[in-house]
């Protein structure tokens, strides 16, 4: 399996292609920010129409992961609806599929901001899990202990590469902690040297930009200090 290896307060996990994360010796699978119903919930509220695949390509990609890795868990670590409505009214078709996936496995659904209430599907609804040495949840906490696992910020890299400017998803991790990037189609981000992300990762953060060949580099680019938000 193509991916980046590392390890989070003990454990040793692996960014795949896709975006998420999988935690071999305990073959649980984690992935971010599906938003699946994007398309339709923009239309819904009058919104620009976008091309209504996006829940046919995330489930996809989830079934390409889920067979790739035969996971005994599936941690969705929030937002994983675009709303509530989305999830009640996910069409048959999708909800077959979803199901198809949860059968036989363990699946907690972690409650995001886009997605707090029930979803009406099989699995633990919890807004928070932990599982050994990590803690799973939808945003970071500034105070966590190490070992957090979330989403919601879904970060991106924009880099220049044989002058060619980039913009590729990431996970960012600082050994700490770890923010995923969302996994779902349609889905924007935030560079991930913004403010919000600055603060909450330490020194020596990277992050892993998402491809066919997960690759590490610098959250910070060399000589540049993290921002505190302290006053000189």
């Amino acid at each position: 399996m193509n991916g980046h290896r590392f390890t989070l307060a003990g454990a040793e996990l692996c960014v795949m292609p896709s975006g998420a994360l999988w935690w071999a010796t305990e073959r649980i699978l984690t992935v971010s920010d599906l938003h699946l119903g994007k398309s339709e919930r923009v239309a819904r509220r009058g919104g620009p129409l976008l091309p209504p695949y996006d829940t046919d390509e995330t489930l996809a990609r989830l079934e390409n992961d889920i067979a790739a890795t035969d996971p005994a868990r599936v941690i969705c670590l929030g937002d994983s609806f675009d709303d509530d409505l989305a999830a009640r009214t996910l069409p048959d078709m999708a909800r077959a599929r979803l199901l198809s996936l949860m059968a036989g496995r363990g699946w907690v659904w972690i409650t995001g901001n886009h997605d707090p209430g029930p979803n009406g599907l099989n699995g633990a609804q919890l807004a928070q899990t932990a599982l050994g040495p990590l803690t799973f949840r939808h945003v970071a906490r500034p105070d966590s202990a190490p070992g957090e696992v979330s989403g919601h910020y879904h970060p991106k890299a924009r880099l220049t590469l044989a002058g060619r400017r980039i913009t590729r998803r990431c996970l960012l991790t600082d050994g700490h902690r770890a923010i995923l990037p969302a996994f779902g189609a349609y889905t924007g981000g935030l560079a991930m040297d913004a403010p919000e992300l600055d603060a909450l990762m330490q020194p020596g953060a990277v992050a892993v930009l998402i491809g066919p060949r997960p690759s590490p580099v610098p959250m910070r680019p060399a000589g540049r200090l993290r921002n505190t938000g302290r006053g000189s």
